[in-house]
């Protein structure tokens, strides 16, 4: 990674500073992200026919662009140009066609696919458009069609190598958030992509691919939950800083571990600089705000310059006490130890609490208790909430993560007591066999934790690529997937290549009949 670069100012832009756009196209519409999941998790999508038409209008604005042409479509020779032969177009549409519904379906075509395809350009032909304007909307119909839209991972009796062409795909989308090329296709029309050493060849190439920036636009900022920091609304009286101008402190903030991530990957780092890292990437108003000396600097409107520089605090460092982390898990006006403890127990350890019951009330503030908190801390009010024996069970196993982060204030910022004065405690107890006194003891326990954290992120990587929630079939993948990766350093790359490589992944689906005799031998 280099030392300095420049990010996107744009909320949630992706592609700003590197390609141009077509003028006149149709928003993409947007599958939501399932709650405890990912966007790729298909129980908790659907294909209504409203978003089928979004779909539709969607490709059909892409061919319509007034900037589609062939100055900046790739194919444009091979594909939507014009042709001289006058007679017989079918086998020039054939052989136009043909590679174009193979790259976009990810797998072979069948002759009655490609002769619909066909047919329907001849018929819009000889109804008067040009060969242009008829393969334009070929290429409408292919990207709206449900062979585009939709990943299989069932196999097709008819088609030959279709597990190799779903695995094909799912790796393509796991690590390139896209369709497989034409080199991994072509593996898998020739049955070799199964292959453990071909597998393990193709891995390492797209590892080393620009295309995995779309794997780090994506994974972490999900794993992560940062959606979350885009809604955070300190408190303007109380920092007021924190909204300097349009994008608000909050932007920043929420590049910082997407950066940290992406390094960690692309240099092939240990995944424990997750928890505590001795460098990251910020820019000039990120590093003031640490400080908490914000001034006013010149931010470009359009341009935000991150560089990579030392953390010698270990209070800092790592993803987990990222300024983001911590004020995306409080209130406006105060800290949230209960979320921050749910928010590791969940990202960090894949163990989520289960949610509250219906009928336990929220912790009352001071001005709704009628109760003079000035002389309580912030755990001490937490006492009698905890006490209740419906919340007691679920408090006793997160309380002491949430604590742990109680010197960071609502908005990240370092502090040493209360507003009353009083000092803060955040001690406790991992697991209840490893005790802390503060936030620097407690990244320690949680390393010394290593193996689990490993494993569990491999878990959260495993359900991400596979598009469903792992189940406890997938128990000996993941044990050999943490195992592999600690012998390794812990080395994110091969903890990627050892799930990519797993036989849940190679598989996808795992069937119920195949869950049941794995929980009966087990």
């Amino acid at each position: 990674m280099p030392q300095s670069l420049k990010v996107g100012s744009r909320p949630l832009g992706k592609s700003q500073l590197i390609e141009k756009r077509l003028a006149g196209v149709a928003a993409f519409p947007q599958d939501l992200r399932a709650e405890h999941g990912f966007d790729t998790q298909a129980d908790h999508l659907s294909l209504s026919p409203l978003l089928m038409e979004s779909f539709l209008k969607l490709s059909r604005s892409i061919v319509d662009s007034p900037d589609f042409h062939e100055k900046s479509c790739g194919i444009w020779s091979r594909f939507f140009a014009e042709t001289d032969t006058k007679r017989d177009l079918r086998p020039v549409l054939e052989q136009r066609i043909r590679p174009f519904l193979t790259k976009a379906f990810r797998r072979s075509v069948e002759d009655q696919t490609l002769n619909r395809y066909v047919d329907f350009a001849l018929k819009r032909i000889d109804a008067g458009d040009s060969v242009t304007e008829a393969m334009k909307v070929v290429a409408s119909a292919t990207i709206a069609s449900p062979r585009f839209l939709y990943l299989y991972d069932k196999p097709r009796e008819s088609e030959a190598h279709s597990h190799q062409y779903n695995l094909a795909s799912r790796l393509s989308f796991f690590l390139w958030g896209s369709i497989p090329d034409s080199e991994l296709v072509e593996l898998a029309a020739n049955g070799k992509l199964q292959d453990p050493d071909t597998l393990r060849t193709q891995i390492a190439r797209m590892l080393a691919d620009d295309r995995l920036k779309r794997f780090t636009d994506s994974f972490p900022s999900q794993w992560l939950q940062l959606d979350r920091i885009i809604t955070s609304v300190p408190d303007r009286e109380r920092y007021p800083n924190f909204y300097f101008a349009k994008y608000r402190a909050s932007m920043h903030m929420l590049i910082e571990p997407l950066l940290l991530f992406e390094t960690i990957l692309v240099e092939n780092r240990s995944i424990l600089e997750l928890i505590d890292s001795d460098y990251s990437y910020r820019s000039e108003l990120l590093e003031a705000w640490y400080r908490d000396e914000f001034g006013k600097p010149k931010t470009p409107s359009v341009q935000l310059p991150f560089k990579r520089v030392p953390v010698m605090d270990r209070r800092q460092g790592g993803v987990i006490t990222t300024a983001a982390v911590m004020t995306m898990t409080s209130k406006p006006n105060r800290t949230q130890p209960i979320t921050r403890g749910a928010w590791i127990s969940s990202v960090i350890f894949n163990n989520p609490p289960k949610p509250p019951p219906a009928n336990v009330p929220p912790l009352p503030e001071e001005e709704e208790a009628g109760v003079d908190f000035h002389d309580l801390t912030l755990r001490e009010r937490f006492e009698a909430h905890r006490d209740k024996p419906e919340c007691a069970s679920c408090h006793i196993r997160i309380d002491p993560l949430g604590f742990a982060f109680e010197n960071y204030d609502a908005a990240g910022l370092w502090r040493e007591t209360y507003d009353n004065g009083l000092p803060v405690d955040s001690s406790g107890t991992l697991f209840r066999k490893r005790p802390f006194k503060n936030i620097v003891e407690f990244k320690d326990a949680i390393l010394a934790e290593r193996d689990r954290f490993t494993r569990a992120l491999a878990a959260h990587m495993l359900a991400f690529a596979l598009g469903r929630e792992t189940t406890t079939a997938d128990s000996p993948t993941l044990d050999r997937i943490a195992a592999a990766t600690a012998q390794d350093g812990y080395r994110i790359q091969t903890l990627i290549t050892e799930l990519a490589l797993s036989d849940s992944f190679r598989q996808s689906s795992i069937s119920r009949d195949e869950e049941q005799r794995f929980a009966q031998n087990h």
